[in-house]
């Protein structure tokens, strides 16, 4: 009875009081003879004719600068695979509300009827003009690389994979913090990452870029760690394939620091987690159920710091402590790109915001009377209203700092806590 009354809540909410989550506002006066003919014919064929000739002149006259596709071909929505795009447009106008809630970014959802990377692409392609930027989500793996990858190349605007790098600035945000509080560092670090879809490539080589050793990460798939011997490997696996004498899972959480799950549920055990060596770090993250809960990690071990993608347990990765702040501060500079080194400062960024106390407010929106930097809060709350002065400051000025940024650092913004790096 719980379940179903859950389900009917959930579809309740989406029907009523109008279908759907999104509404277009008109954001000018419109109430008389006169705001007619400048909202429309005649007075809007002079934007026009500056547009056409000056196409940067559209960020003046138009919501270009503010607006964000966030585009779908539903073949990998949630955890409920192909359900094809139609069905995908639920979380797409549910991404469309995080955009602008969080971050005051206007949205479009788009669902594209298109399951080959070719058609997709060019659709995204034809349509990027009326765009800021481009929000990819719920692509399956190994389609979303290469339709992420000729989207950068043929667009002059950000294009974001929110599955790959908004869940790999997190991990690797939280990660940097569990580290230091079990006394270990990135650089020396094991890391056994289990998965090798889109979210698991795009974390590993951004720990990578942040100073984790290739040697030291051990990826595995379904058939075991991923080795230079193996002959069956992709070219995103490939990159990974590390020459070691470890095969098995278990050979791998023997020397594991660090296990970062984004595969499925129970795909690890107790007893693997019993073999990692000490103060061990363990992101759980397939949601809704990950590869160990908490409480069987726990028993097992009391000296090790954990994550999950759930709200119901602490450190959660959530990645709208991302995206919207990414793409808030990459408009602001009208970014051409959303590259590794501003998902680095973003991910700095955002651990250092967990290092900082927490405000009252957050407080209440977890019921709780204290929370602070430790074992159990090494990653912001979605709720921390400090996000927004923290990431796009940071991600603004590494646009700048490696040149994809169109205009200087916005006089409103407060100065960066966190330095871009620069290699």
């Amino acid at each position: 009875m719980a379940d179903y009354s859950r389900k009917q809540e959930a579809l309740d909410y989406h029907a009523k009081p109008k279908p759907g989550k999104l509404a277009i506002s008109v954001t000018k006066p419109f109430t008389t003879y006169e705001e007619l003919s400048l909202a429309y014919t005649p007075g809007v064929a002079e934007p026009v004719k500056e547009i056409r000739d000056d196409p940067e002149a559209a960020f003046r006259y138009t919501s270009k600068g503010n607006l964000v596709a966030v585009i779908s071909n539903g073949t990998a929505v949630l955890g409920l695979g192909n359900t094809g795009a139609l069905a995908s447009k639920p979380v797409m106008e549910g991404k469309a509300v995080l955009f602008k809630k969080f971050a005051d970014v206007n949205v479009f959802d788009i669902e594209v009827d298109a399951d080959n990377p070719k058609d997709f692409i060019d659709t995204v392609v034809r349509i990027a003009p009326t765009f800021g930027g481009i929000n990819l989500e719920d692509i399956a793996a190994p389609h979303c690389f290469e339709i992420e990858n000729t989207l950068i190349e043929r667009l002059d605007i950000p294009v974001f994979h929110d599955d790959q790098h908004g869940t790999a600035i997190i991990v690797a945000a939280g990660l940097i913090n569990a580290l230091e509080l079990q006394g270990k560092r990135l650089g020396d670090a094991k890391i056994v990452c289990m998965g090798a879809g889109a979210a698991g490539v795009a974390s590993m080589n951004l720990l990578l870029e942040m100073g984790a050793q290739l040697e030291n990460v051990f990826m595995c798939d379904r058939k075991g760690v991923i080795h230079s011997d193996r002959d069956d490997l992709s070219e995103q696996k490939a990159q990974f394939a590390t020459k070691t004498d470890l095969r098995s899972v278990d050979d791998a959480m023997k020397q594991a620091d660090v296990f970062i799950g984004l595969s499925g549920p129970g795909t690890v055990s107790a007893e693997q987690i019993c073999m990692m060596p000490a103060k061990p770090v363990v992101f759980a993250l397939s949601n809704p159920t990950p590869e160990i809960t908490p409480e069987e990690a726990k028993s097992v071990r009391d000296d090790l710091i954990m994550a999950t993608g759930r709200s119901d347990y602490p450190n959660q990765v959530n990645n709208v402590l991302g995206f919207p702040y990414i793409f808030r501060g990459a408009l602001d500079v009208r970014a051409r790109r959303i590259n590794m080194t501003m998902c680095v400062a973003a991910a700095r960024a955002m651990g250092e915001l967990a290092r900082q106390p927490v405000p009252n407010s957050v407080l209440e929106a977890h019921s709780q009377d204290a929370m602070s930097f430790g074992p159990d809060y090494i990653i912001p709350s979605p709720f921390d209203p400090r996000l927004i002065d923290f990431i796009p400051p940071a991600v603004a000025q590494a646009a700048i700092a490696t040149g994809v940024a169109r205009t200087e650092y916005p006089s409103h913004y407060p100065q960066p806590v966190v330095e871009p790096d620069q290699g």
